[in-house]
């Protein structure tokens, strides 16, 4: 079986790689803010650990509903300029609502606009895969 690969499937790629790499990096400061305060799980009461786990977790609760609509999309035949805009929001909404997150625990430009660009992602994306999967 031979492999097809689209301008939308490079497209999808590079956007999930830079989405992978955030996670990385969360995940990274997690365990730097963990080593710093001495807390070997969970968040220790320490507010700069608790910020940091949020960040990561609430990244890695939607940025996997955003991997599975930038491949799908890909796989469905949306043009790459759809793909890079889904991917583009949700990388921006990602990073925008962390830095919010971790430089404050309340509410933060950073946050709101974080998630108003991912809830923008995600409906775009949903859109989308609605149209395409018209016959």
């Amino acid at each position: 079986m031979d492999t097809v690969v689209t301008p939308a499937s490079h497209a999808a790629a590079l956007w999930a790689g830079l989405l992978v790499l955030l996670l990385l990096v969360l995940s990274i400061l997690v365990v730097r803010q963990r080593q710093r305060h001495r807390v070997a799980i969970g968040d220790g009461g320490v507010e700069e650990v608790l910020r940091a786990t949020r960040a990561f977790g609430n990244a890695t609760e939607y940025i996997p509903a955003g991997l599975a609509a930038l491949a799908i999309l890909a796989l469905a035949g949306a043009r790459p300029l759809v793909v890079h805009g889904v991917g583009l929001l949700l990388l921006l909404g990602r990073l925008a609502h962390a830095w919010g997150l971790s430089t404050d625990a309340g509410l933060t430009l950073g946050r709101s606009t974080g998630m108003t660009l991912t809830w923008l992602a995600f409906l775009i994306a949903a859109s989308m895969l609605l149209f395409y999967s018209l016959p």
